[in-house]
């Protein structure tokens, strides 16, 4: 069955192949570019009506080096039909493209990782035909990352760690550096990485802690009808009917200040105070967009040539 999960690393490693930097450290191949990546069709199937789909197949051509082909599959149970199709996948794409196949499992805990290692055989008595061993993406083998300045600089393998630490005892350490790192890059991809956690994640107690965390940055992608837009929409308006908006706003005005922070914006203590003094939502969300964008600290005050006049917008200190 395909789940959320699948989907998420299907267009992580579609879109980033560089997020696979850990298997090819692991082989001793010279990390990989984006460009050496060609995408092929999953489709394993050769007779109807059975059906088999890898979840994502990748070409490996470098410039120089032996070209390989990645099969790339998520694997959330141990699931013994699963292993006998893996075998079918690798025998035919190897005979199919006339090329070496790497399987790459991606599994989000232990046990799941420690089975989809395998190795898997086909045998008759002693004698061994075929042996599947998939190289396993797992919390083995991807680090538990929690340093914001490594988000910055590798956020697919970023992604990654937080999708398959999502049941850690540190997967609040791991989003929080999250959102902190992925706050430093433009609107447009921040708002991409944020909607690839949120479909990864899938129904993980770590998820509904990405809830919490969104609900004070959704406004980088309002309109989009995420689950996270959503919920932020609800609680405002819950925060205000119950008169507790005053938390809610102490986290904006630090989300508005550490965006500054990290685009080295210097931010007088005059506009700091009046930062985490207000606390009207709607001006702080305001605040937020302008801090996107703003050179000087000042900038979150000027109203551009092309926004309407509103009541946030003329907030005065």
């Amino acid at each position: 069955m395909v789940t959320s999960t699948h989907e998420a690393t299907h267009r992580l490693f579609q879109e980033h192949p560089e997020a696979l930097t850990l298997v090819f450290e692991s082989l001793g191949i010279p990390p990989p570019e984006k460009s050496d990546f060609g995408s092929i069709t999953p489709d394993a199937t050769e007779i109807r009506p059975l059906e088999r789909r890898v979840d994502t197949v990748l070409k490996f051509e470098p410039a120089m080096g032996e070209s390989f082909l990645l099969a790339i599959e998520s694997q959330t149970k141990k699931d013994p039909d699963k292993a006998k199709s893996w075998a079918y996948y690798v025998a035919h794409l190897s005979a199919k493209y006339d090329m070496p196949v790497l399987l790459v499992a991606v599994c989000r805990d232990r046990p799941t990782a420690k089975w989809a290692a395998g190795p898997f055989e086909c045998a008759v008595g002693p004698w061994t035909t075929q042996i599947t061993r998939p190289f396993v993406l797992g919390p083995g083998t991807v680090p538990v990352i929690t340093d914001e300045s490594m988000v910055t600089r590798q956020p697919a393998l970023s992604v990654l760690s937080a999708i398959v630490h999502s049941d850690d005892r540190r997967a609040p350490a791991i989003l929080e550096a999250m959102v902190r790192g992925l706050l430093s890059f433009d609107p447009d991809t921040t708002a991409y990485w944020f909607e690839v956690m949120e479909v990864g994640l899938e129904n993980t107690p770590a998820k509904e802690k990405w809830r919490d965390l969104m609900s004070n940055v959704i406004t980088h992608f309002p309109g989009h009808g995420t689950l996270f837009e959503e919920k932020y929409l609800e609680g405002k308006a819950e925060g205000k009917a119950e008169g507790k908006t005053e938390g809610k706003a102490e986290e904006g005005a630090s989300f508005i200040l550490r965006v500054l922070e990290k685009h080295g914006i210097d931010v007088p203590e005059d506009i700091r105070e009046r930062i985490t003094s207000c606390t009207d939502l709607d001006t702080l969300t305001l605040w937020f967009d302008r801090s996107l964008t703003a050179s000087t600290a000042k900038d979150l005050f000027v109203e551009s040539p092309e926004a309407p006049q509103s009541q946030a917008g003329t907030d005065q200190a």
